[in-house]
């Protein structure tokens, strides 16, 4: 079964830095792009950032570029997501989840395996 669970959500302040972790199980990571997203009240969900581990292809939105970083340990079987320099419209559900082949994609529909979504709260 191809499950994807993610942690590390929590409280800061403004400025502050998170280290969100995807662990993925019933997945190569070398075979399939893996994307974090991210939901705000009375928002659509958008992609935040993904990676294809195999060719170490990544990608971020323009809202996120310079202060988020995707990694992936194969090792681990994991995804992680650095977020620095946080700012209060950085509040949000994240969520990972498992795009359809290995190519980054950013479109919702291009992604058929979601994990439970981790809290991140940015105060001013």
């Amino acid at each position: 079964d191809v499950q994807l669970q993610a942690s590390g959500g929590g409280s800061v302040q403004t400025g502050g830095s998170l280290r969100l972790s995807c662990r993925v199980s019933g997945v190569t990571l070398n075979d399939y792009a893996i994307g974090w997203w991210r939901r705000a009240p009375g928002t659509e969900r958008e992609v935040v950032s993904c990676i294809n581990a195999g060719v170490g292809q990544t990608w971020y939105g323009g809202s996120v570029e310079g202060r988020f970083t995707i990694s992936s340990d194969n090792a681990e079987n994991t995804v992680h997501l650095q977020v620095s320099s946080l700012k209060p419209e950085d509040t949000a559900v994240y969520y990972c989840a498992r795009a359809r082949g290995p190519t980054a994609r950013m479109s919702r529909t291009d992604y058929d395996y979601w994990g439970l979504g981790t809290q991140v709260t940015v105060s001013s």
